[in-house]
């Protein structure tokens, strides 16, 4: 599936912690911190190498030190939790798309930038041509700021919406895969432009509505879906709630309460190639709280049974 490319160049985590892959939590506590003393940017001031170092010890510990982060990693690798930190789109932390990175999107430059301010660029090219920095922003149009609610579907699968400005309408096209917190800005699209100067730019906000069932890290969409005890040992097919419908899932015998099953394919597009990650259901079973003395009987008939030698 697609988001293997997003991983495939990553070290094991373990391997990065320097611990086996049956490590006790606690082991893995030492283990990140002795490395994390080690590689501290505070100890290794300007070593790129070291800060890099610094920034994979902390992810591998992030997912090792999270029991259902470290189920799916030991399942699935790094697809099962999303990357690096949940980013399936390969930018800077806090800003999936690069630093001030821009993509087009059916003919609209999308221009994605979380500093805020004007470009470092603005002055070197000041000092060059005879102005400086502050002046060229001064002869800009005010920037321009909004927020757009979505629906947790259509940041999975992208929207067009409608915003409103001073004295005009303007449609904003969301690319698919966006998620809650990140800003649009659109170049030129802001306040009027001073004499001899250039409008400012909008920065549309997005907003994601939480959906009742999923839940979403990255490329992944997570839930959980509850079986009884019952399905659960003698295996049976259940249907999951996804964004793309009702899927048909097939719990093999034996399941335990906790487990990840993974259905490729139905999870975030990424933003290059339109290949989606995985939508990750974790099954739980259900322990019968109010018994028929029947059933009682039955459970205690097993009981016996498994006790004599001839159950698992």
């Amino acid at each position: 599936m697609g988001y293997n490319k997003y991983t495939m160049s990553k070290r094991d985590y373990y391997e990065v912690l320097g611990v086996s892959k049956t490590a006790s939590d606690d082991e893995i506590k030492k283990a990140y911190r002795k490395l994390a003393v080690k590689y501290h940017p505070d100890k290794n001031p300007g070593d790129k190498e070291a800060e890099a170092k610094f920034k994979e010890i902390n992810e591998a510990h992030d997912v090792l030190s999270d029991k259902q982060k470290r189920a799916r990693y030991d399942q699935f690798g790094h697809a099962g939790v999303g990357g690096a930190s949940g980013n399936p789109f390969g930018g800077a932390a806090g800003n999936p798309f690069g630093q001030g990175g821009a993509f087009n999107f059916n003919g609209q430059t999308f221009n994605f930038d979380f500093g805020g301010g004007a470009s470092p660029f603005d002055d070197i090219l000041g000092s060059i041509f005879g102005f400086g920095g502050g002046a060229r922003r001064a002869r800009r149009g005010a920037d321009y700021q909004t927020t757009v609610t979505l629906t947790f579907e259509e940041a999975i699968f992208g929207a067009t919406k409608k915003v409103t400005l001073e004295g005009k309408d303007l449609k904003v096209k969301i690319p698919a895969g966006i998620d809650d917190g990140m800003s649009i800005r659109l170049r030129g699209k802001g306040g009027p432009a001073p004499e001899g100067g250039e409008k400012g730019d909008l920065y549309v906000r997005v907003r994601v509505k939480p959906h009742k069932h999923l839940t979403r890290e990255g490329a992944i969409i997570l839930s959980e879906h509850k079986i009884s005890m019952v399905d659960a040992a003698l295996g049976c097919e259940i249907d999951v709630e996804t964004v793309d419908g009702t899927v048909t899932m097939k719990v093999p015998a034996g399941t335990q309460s906790g487990t990840p099953f993974k259905l490729s394919g139905h999870g975030v597009p990424f933003r290059d190639n339109g290949d989606r990650g995985p939508h990750i259901v974790t099954v739980i079973v259900e322990t019968p709280k109010n018994l028929s003395r029947k059933q009682k009987e039955l459970l205690e008939e097993f009981r016996k049974t498994k006790k004599r030698g001839f159950w698992g």
